[in-house]
């Protein structure tokens, strides 16, 4: 799938469950205390890091997710 394909699922044209339920998979989200899987990230200012980048340089991180629906 490319990120143009994800991008169109993703940003679905109405907030109905047969829509944003295959996105709901906490499932499969790192428990408490389980440190999260590197991905790519970008700064407000468009530049490329990486979370494990982001880790090494603070103690605490947040990664605020939303949607461009």
């Amino acid at each position: 799938m490319t990120d143009q394909d994800l991008v169109k699922r993703y940003n679905y044209d109405s907030f109905i469950p047969e829509k944003f339920m295959p996105w709901m998979r906490f499932d499969k989200s790192p428990t408490l205390g389980e440190i999260a899987p590197d991905f790519p990230l970008w700064t407000l200012d468009e530049q490329e890091t990486s979370l494990s980048a982001v880790r090494k340089e603070h103690v605490y991180t947040v990664v605020e997710f939303g949607s461009f629906t």
